[in-house]
């Protein structure tokens, strides 16, 4: 059996006795169209199952009113929180989104940008994948006049607006923490370091290590892609040293689990003989045992502050967009796994 044939315009003109293009003016809210005459056009459309052509309506009014979201996956708390505060505001401006995961694949990100244009979408809010060295795909929307915003992952070869945590800063933090607990030895797993997350969390950990005069190793930095398997690996390979850390901060809460596991399975007590510290504030580190020191990203207001940019370039007209880069404050989120000394009530954890 053939499929039905696609309800359009027509279809409700011819069953209203009324011209398309009033049921394109009703069905758009024009206020030349009686209330009435809306009222039956909106009823006949959902009679008839109809469903807008999102991009010949683009193509006709120059807008979709639909945005595209970029993320590495989303079945990450981050992102998926990020992704939820950008739809809040978005909604409320009557726009829709959607969203699409790169996966960290290069190929699969190109592919994704031109998929988003090609669905004549009036924007892209992205962060960029672990993989992505060439930027070329990011240049195609602004050549294009499209808005492009990016989150989290972010970098400075292209000149757009950008709304990130200040990962130094997290990171410095932290790794001070840990220091003012008395640990000396510290290991660090990084990721790949084309992505400036990464870069900046590393730096913060190296310079911290520097102004309390603790020098750095090469052999405690573990580089890997920082999943769960990967803090595994690494807490593993740190296990192996003639001298071992007495902790570790991992740039990923997944890293600093993995790692959590095998002290568990090693019978190593934590933090008394190693601390962990993580990054990311991933719901599942406050059920853990212990309880996981990591960094709160405020991934929610995050995606709120990216939406909101995002349609502050909406303003500009056809005036050139003057990029914008807002840095939110990190907070440390101290818990049971870093805490060898008391702290006082109002600094711990919540």
């Amino acid at each position: 059996m053939g499929s039905k044939p696609k309800v359009t315009i027509h279809h409700i003109a011819e069953k209203l006795n009324i011209t398309a293009s009033t049921v394109s003016r009703a069905l758009n809210d024009n206020p030349r169209i009686s209330e009435i005459t809306k009222k039956a056009v909106l009823k006949a459309a959902k009679q008839l199952n109809y469903q807008p052509n999102n991009i010949a309506a683009a193509l006709r009014n120059g807008k979709s009113h639909i945005i595209g979201i970029i993320v590495p996956t989303v079945d990450r708390a981050f992102f998926g929180s990020v992704i939820r505060g950008i739809e809040e505001i978005a909604n409320k401006l009557n726009y829709k989104v959607i969203i699409c995961q790169s996966y960290d694949n290069y190929e699969k990100e190109v592919q994704t940008v031109d998929a988003l244009l090609s669905a004549r979408v009036d924007g892209i809010i992205a962060s960029i994948g672990k993989n992505s060295t060439n930027l070329d795909h990011y240049k195609r929307p602004q050549e294009k006049g499209i808005p492009l915003v990016l989150f989290d992952r972010t970098t400075d070869e292209l000149e757009v607006s950008q709304v990130m945590i200040d990962d130094y800063r997290g990171a410095y933090k932290m790794t001070e923490h840990l220091i003012q607990q008395g640990y000396r030895r510290i290991a660090h797993f990084t990721s790949p370091l084309k992505v400036s997350v990464f870069k900046e969390r590393l730096r913060g950990y190296m310079d911290a290590l520097r102004d309390y005069e603790i020098p750095f190793q090469e052999e405690l930095v573990i580089k890997s892609n920082l999943q769960l398997e990967d803090g595994r690996a690494g807490m593993e390979q740190l296990l192996t040293l003639q001298e071992r850390p007495d902790a570790v901060f991992s740039a990923s809460d997944y890293g600093a689990m993995g790692a959590m596991q095998v002290l568990k399975e090693h019978k190593i007590r934590i933090p008394e003989e190693i601390g962990l510290a993580g990054f990311g504030n991933e719901p599942f580190t406050s059920f853990s045992d212990p309880a996981l020191t990591t960094v709160d990203q405020f991934s929610l207001t995050m995606g709120r502050i990216t939406a909101e940019l995002f349609f502050e370039n909406f303003k500009t007209g056809d005036k050139k967009i003057v990029p914008q880069k807002t840095v939110l404050k990190p907070e440390l989120v101290i818990r049971g796994s870093s805490l060898r000394r008391p702290m006082p009530p109002e600094e711990q954890a919540r």
